[in-house]
């Protein structure tokens, strides 16, 4: 027993190989350009979330006689019909709306993450009535129960809304996370810090969490578009307070004021594109995280990479050989002429 205790003691990483790997994820993510770019665009809308509001002197919700006004050096993003201002109105919804997508994202990843890990890791009865919990929310179609739930809130508010998206959005994470987790628990370096005596929070937390970063990103920037998508359909359906400006309340009231038929594409254009562009945010932030932290995919780009380079350079020499093959023939030919 104690010669496995030695080993097991000798198979856990240090605080060094802890460093190190840091070190070398944060390189990674440093050289990465779809984490770099997707990290800007974000930054972009949660800075103007944040300060834009302050910054644009116009009321978003005063009414004036410039109706239905095309961009201009006036009004950035032209008027509604009632002679709002489309662009006050586009910085003030940012901030619901990045407030929604965090806020749900947040909750939800810290119910998947519990649930998952703990039925994963503890297995028999609790992993069984976790399973069926989830499997319990993951048929029933999320956006449909958020449409319920959603209208009979007492309070319509946009912390209310985001409460009510992470209940319902939670499950697919947690189920992704287990199945981790299951495999984690059996490794060898967690077999180790179990026979060294390590606690269960000790394992927890420093053995099998930190491998589980990728999945837990993935989870919450998956959650963070699923959260802004899903308010905006709710606001966009009317289900939400519709006073409050976010970037499904500017869909709405440009379709319920028939700002298509009206030919005012400025007035629907910029919500829809400020939604596109956070998606694609997200989704660059999340291939980048996945390349650095997961090592299969890392493994997998620097082999593509190498081999890349190494079959430019073989069609090169192929290309040489058969250059020289082709000019064989005549260099015997003038040798031959030169001899006589």
């Amino acid at each position: 027993m104690a010669a496995e205790i030695t080993q097991a003691a000798q198979q856990l990483p240090t605080d060094s190989d802890t460093a190190v790997v840091g070190r070398s994820a944060l390189r990674s993510a440093m050289r990465s350009g779809k984490l770099i770019t997707g990290t800007a665009i974000l930054a972009i809308f949660v800075i103007i979330g944040i300060i834009g509001p302050y910054l644009v002197s116009r009321n978003p919700s005063a009414l004036s006689s410039a109706t239905l006004r095309a961009p201009s050096a006036v009004h950035w993003l032209g008027t509604t019909q009632t002679g709002q201002d489309v662009w006050a109105q586009l910085i003030d919804s940012t901030r619901i709306s990045m407030l929604v997508g965090f806020v749900a994202a947040a909750v939800a990843t810290v119910l998947s993450v519990i649930i998952g890990v703990a039925g994963g890791y503890a297995g028999g009865v609790v992993d069984e009535l976790l399973s069926v919990l989830s499997n319990v929310f993951l048929v029933i179609p999320a956006l449909p129960l958020v449409i319920v739930l959603a209208g009979y809130l007492p309070n319509k508010g946009s912390i209310s809304v985001a409460l009510v998206i992470s209940i319902t959005g939670w499950a697919w994470g947690a189920r992704i996370i287990r199945v981790q987790t299951l495999s984690l628990r059996k490794r060898d370096y967690v077999e180790a810090a179990r026979l060294s005596g390590e606690g269960f929070f000790r394992i927890l937390f420093w053995e099998i969490l930190p491998h589980e970063g990728a999945i837990i990103a993935a989870t919450f920037l998956g959650t963070v578009v699923f959260a802004i998508l899903t308010q905006a359909g709710i606001a966009f359906l009317g289900l939400s307070d519709v006073t409050a400006w976010s970037w499904g309340t500017m869909l709405y009231w440009a379709e319920a004021d028939q700002a298509l038929l009206l030919g005012a594409w400025w007035w629907f254009v910029p919500p829809g594109l400020a939604i596109g562009l956070v998606g694609t945010a997200l989704a660059l932030m999340n291939f980048g995280i996945d390349e650095i932290i997961n090592p299969r995919l890392r493994a997998a780009g620097i082999g593509t990479k190498a081999a890349a380079r190494k079959l430019v350079r073989d069609s090169r020499r192929e290309r040489a050989i058969q250059r020289e093959e082709a000019a064989a023939p005549r260099r015997r030919a003038l040798g031959s002429w030169n001899s006589r």
